[in-house]
């Protein structure tokens, strides 16, 4: 009788665990109850291409910094690729960026970091 006594609470214990629905257990969240809200980041650019030259704009919407850089890829094999100097996008900040190849461009893209 006195192993039935100290098992009950036990037992009672485990029951209650395994009929939580599977959700409350593996997700527990503080508040509302809804999931949280996405952490947003990253400036919108666009790139330009004339002849050789490259220019790209590109705006941050959200309220951390984004660290932009363009890369410049050039067509021809004897042109020097270039990667300009990171610059900070801070909140609702547009900024600038230029770079050029000797001869053709073959492609250019931007590339984000957050600010540590």
């Amino acid at each position: 009788m006195r192993l039935f006594r100290s098992l009950a609470p036990l037992t009672l214990a485990v029951a209650l665990v395994l009929s939580l629905p599977y959700d409350a257990m593996s997700h527990p969240r503080a508040g509302d109850g809804n999931p949280p809200a996405p952490n947003l980041f990253g400036a919108a650019c666009r790139t330009t291409v004339s002849g050789s030259h490259v220019v790209a704009y590109c705006h941050n919407p959200y309220v951390d910094t984004d660290r932009v850089r363009l890369h410049i890829e050039c067509a021809r094999w004897w042109d020097i690729d270039t990667d300009t100097d990171p610059v900070d996008a801070g909140a609702a900040m547009t900024v600038r960026l230029t770079g050029r190849c000797w001869s053709d461009v073959a492609s250019a893209w931007i590339s984000h970091q957050r600010e540590r």
